[in-house]
C-alpha cells in the first residue's frame, strides 16, 4: 500500500544548480488507466481515486502521460502519488504551486517526472481569508467532508453551518463527526442539534482514539474514496486521521491537548497532506480553523437552508425580504413554530456575509458576481 507522503520526504534532495537538477527523479513508468483485474500491478488506478470522470478528460495525444495525484503542496514544489509510489514532480517554468490542491490529478511525463497539466476537478474545497484576496484551495476531488467538532464548548452551530456551506458549494458530501461524547453529560443533545442543521445530514459520534472509529466511518472510507477532515484545533482531527490511516503510516500526525477552561486547542497540523486509509480510501487532513469566512457560496447556503429557500416562492411579493412584508410565507412559518427564528437570523447573516465577501467582477455591460 502506498503510505502517507510526509512533508519534506520527497523533493528536498533535489536542488537546481545552474539550471540542472541535482539527483533528478527516477523515471516513473506509466501504468494503464484501466481496472482490468488481469493487471499484474497490485494496485488498480481506482485505488487512488481515478474514475471515468478523469479518464474522459485525457486527450489522445496525452496517452503516454502518467496520471498522478497531488499528495502535498509546498511553496516551490509539489509531491504526488503514482501506483508505484511517491514522486517529486519536476515543475515547468512559471508554475504557481498555489494553483494546486492536495487531491488534484495531474498528467506527468513518465521519463522525466515533469508535470504537464492538471485535470479539471470533480469537487473542490476553497475559502477566502478575512479582508478578501484570492480563494485559497484546501482540497480537491473529495467525496466526503468530515466536519469534526466536540461535545463541549467547541460546539458552535454558526461555525458548523459555515463548514456545511463550504462543503455544499464545493460539491462534496458533508458528515458531522462528534468527539468527546464520553465526557459530555448529554451527548444526545449535541447530536440532535447537529442533525437539524441540514436535511439528510449524517451525524456520527466517535472516539477518535479507538479502532471503533474506523468501523463507524467505514461507509465513507471505502476503496478509492477520499475524505477530508476539517474543524477547530483540539477536537481530535489529527487523532482521527491517525486512527483511520492505521499503525502502518510512515509519519503519524502530531496531536495535542486542549485548554480546559474554553475547550480550545493548539494547532498541531500546519499543512495539508494525503494519507492512505487502511481500508483502501484516502484522507486529507487540514490545519485547524477557528474562523471561516463565507464567500462565493450562494448555492451552498441555499442547500444548507433549503427549508427557507423553498418557502420563498409562496410569499406574496417576489422580492420579499422575509422581514416585515405582509403575506410572507417565511414569517408565517416562524409564527407557527415551524421555523426557528434563530435559524432565520443566521441565514440572513450568512447571506449578508457572502454578499460582502464575494468580489464583484465588473464587465462592459453590467456587474456580475464571480
Amino acid at each position: 500500500m502506498i503510505g502517507h507522503l510526509a512533508a519534506g520526504e520527497q523533493g528536498e534532495g533535489r536542488r537546481k544548480t545552474g539550471g540542472a537538477l541535482v539527483n533528478p527523479p527516477r523515471p516513473c513508468h506509466g501504468w494503464p488507466v484501466t481496472d482490468d483485474p488481469s493487471n499484474a500491478h497490485p494496485l488498480r488506478p481506482s485505488r487512488l481515486g481515478w474514475s471515468d470522470f478523469f479518464e474522459e478528460q485525457r486527450e489522445p495525444a496525452e496517452a503516454g502521460l502518467v496520471p498522478m495525484r497531488i499528495a502535498t503542496v509546498h511553496r516551490s514544489r509539489l509531491t504526488a502519488l503514482s501506483l508505484t509510489g511517491p514522486v517529486g514532480l519536476v515543475l515547468p517554468v512559471h508554475t504557481q504551486t498555489g494553483d494546486f490542491a492536495v487531491g488534484d490529478w495531474v498528467l506527468v511525463e513518465p521519463e522525466t517526472g515533469t508535470m504537464r497539466r492538471r485535470l479539471p476537478r470533480r469537487s473542490v474545497l476553497q475559502r477566502r481569508n478575512e479582508g478578501g484576496g484570492p480563494l485559497q484551495l484546501a482540497a480537491a476531488n473529495v467525496d466526503t467532508l468530515f466536519v469534526v467538532t466536540s461535545c463541549n464548548a467547541d460546539f458552535n452551530i454558526a461555525r458548523l453551518e459555515r463548514y456545511l456551506a463550504l462543503a455544499n458549494q464545493g460539491g462534496t458530501n458533508p458528515v458531522i463527526v462528534l468527539t468527546k461524547a464520553d465526557m459530555a453529560p448529554d451527548a444526545e443533545t449535541y447530536r440532535r442539534q447537529a442533525a437539524g442543521l441540514q436535511r439528510d445530514l449524517a451525524v456520527v459520534t466517535v472516539n477518535p482514539r479507538l479502532p471503533d472509529a474506523v468501523t463507524r466511518l467505514a461507509p465513507w472510507c471505502g476503496e478509492g474514496l477520499t475524505v477530508a477532515v476539517v474543524g477547530s484545533s483540539g477536537v481530535g482531527k489529527s487523532t482521527l486521521v491517525n486512527t483511520l490511516a492505521g499503525p502502518g503510516q510512515d509519519l503519524p500526525q502530531e496531536t495535542g491537548g486542549i485548554r480546559e477552561h474554553d475547550a480550545k486547542g493548539r494547532h498541531t497540523t500546519t499543512s495539508r497532506s494525503l494519507h492512505a486509509i487502511a481500508g483502501g480510501g484516502w484522507v486529507i487532513d487540514t490545519p485547524g480553523m477557528r474562523t471561516l469566512h463565507v464567500s462565493d457560496a450562494a448555492e451552498g447556503i441555499d442547500t444548507l437552508f433549503a427549508e427557507i429557500v423553498e418557502l420563498a416562492p409562496s410569499c406574496r411579493f417576489r422580492d420579499c425580504t422575509h422581514a416585515h412584508e405582509p403575506g410572507c410565507a417565511v414569517q408565517a412559518a416562524v409564527a407557527e413554530g415551524a421555523l426557528d427564528p434563530e435559524r432565520l437570523t443566521r441565514w440572513r447573516k450568512l447571506l449578508d456575509e457572502n454578499r460582502t465577501n464575494t468580489p464583484v467582477v465588473t464587465g462592459p455591460r453590467s456587474n456580475r458576481r464571480r
